[in-house]
C-alpha cells in the first residue's frame, strides 16, 4: 500500500505560493508529488500533470523532445491556479537514461524513438502510470482534470480507479529537432498533437 512519507514546502522560482513536495512509502522508485495550493475557489477537481522524468529535457533543455516545455507549462499553470504534478522516475519511457541515450544514437541514423527502442531489444514504452494513481489515492484525490496529450495516461489512471472529469491538452512544442519525435508519438501512441 502506498502512503505519504513526508511533506515539505519548497519555494520555487516563479511560484507566488510555494508548493508542497510529498514523498511516499511503498515504491521502489522515488516518485514525488508536487502540490500547489488551489487558488480558485470552488469544487473543481484539481488539475493534474503526470510527468515522466526526462533529465535531458527537464534539466538541460534538450531539443530532441518536448518534455521540458511541457513540464514548465504545467508548473506555470499550477502556479496560477493550483494543481498537482506527479513526477514519476521512469526516464526514457521506463528504459533508463543510458538506454535512452543509446536510442538517441540510433535516431540520428534515421530510426524513430519507438523503432530505436525495439532495435535495442527494449519495449517501446515500459512506463506504468499505476504509481500516479496510487499517489493520488494516498493524497485522497479520486477525481481530476488531466493535463496531457497522451491517451494512455488517461486510460491507465481510469483503470486504477481515478475519475477523469476532463482532459486538457498541453501545448505543442515543435522545433526543427523534434518533429520526427512528435510525429512518432502521434503515429505509435495516438497522442493528440496537432502538427
Amino acid at each position: 500500500m502506498v502512503t505519504i512519507k513526508n511533506r515539505v514546502v519548497i519555494p520555487l522560482e516563479g511560484a507566488e505560493t510555494p508548493p508542497e513536495f510529498i514523498t511516499f512509502n511503498g515504491f521502489t522508485e522515488e516518485h514525488v508529488a508536487i502540490v500547489f495550493p488551489q487558488l480558485k475557489p470552488g469544487n473543481t477537481p484539481p488539475l493534474v500533470r503526470v510527468h515522466s522524468e526526462c533529465l535531458t529535457g527537464d534539466v538541460f533543455g534538450s531539443q530532441l523532445c518536448d518534455c521540458g516545455p511541457q513540464l514548465h507549462e504545467a508548473l506555470a499553470c499550477f502556479s496560477r491556479e493550483g494543481g498537482i504534478l506527479l513526477y514519476l522516475r521512469q526516464e526514457g519511457r521506463g528504459i533508463g537514461l543510458y538506454a535512452k541515450l543509446s536510442a538517441y544514437t540510433l535516431q540520428k541514423k534515421g530510426l524513430d524513438t519507438f523503432e530505436a527502442n525495439r532495435h535495442l531489444s527494449l519495449p517501446e514504452d515500459a512506463r506504468s502510470f499505476e504509481p500516479a494513481a496510487q499517489m493520488l489515492k494516498a493524497l485522497e484525490v479520486m477525481r481530476i482534470r488531466l493535463l496531457t496529450n497522451n491517451p494512455d495516461k488517461a486510460s491507465q489512471l481510469e483503470e486504477h480507479g481515478i475519475e477523469i472529469e476532463s482532459i486538457i491538452p498541453t501545448g505543442v512544442y515543435l522545433n526543427p529537432n523534434n518533429r520526427r519525435y512528435l510525429e512518432a508519438k502521434v503515429r505509435h501512441k495516438k497522442h493528440t498533437i496537432p502538427l
